[in-house]
């Protein structure tokens, strides 16, 4: 994720200000979930034998 994206996201949530550090640890925090939920998501999609992944394979990797 961007950090400018990150920066935008925490602005929406009320933060007046925010450091390019805090953007950029959020930003990592944000993608290793990511990342988690994705290597799962993967799994449960080769396990139901399909190459494609749906959302009910990202809602069950949650």
């Amino acid at each position: 994720m961007a950090k400018a994206s990150v920066k935008k996201m925490l602005k929406k949530l009320g933060a007046e200000r925010v450091s390019d550090g805090a953007a950029a640890e959020m930003a990592e925090v944000v993608e290793k979930y990511a990342y988690a939920i994705a290597k799962k998501a993967v799994k449960l999609a080769a396990h139901a034998k399909r190459k494609t992944i749906k959302k009910e394979d990202i809602d069950l990797a949650k």
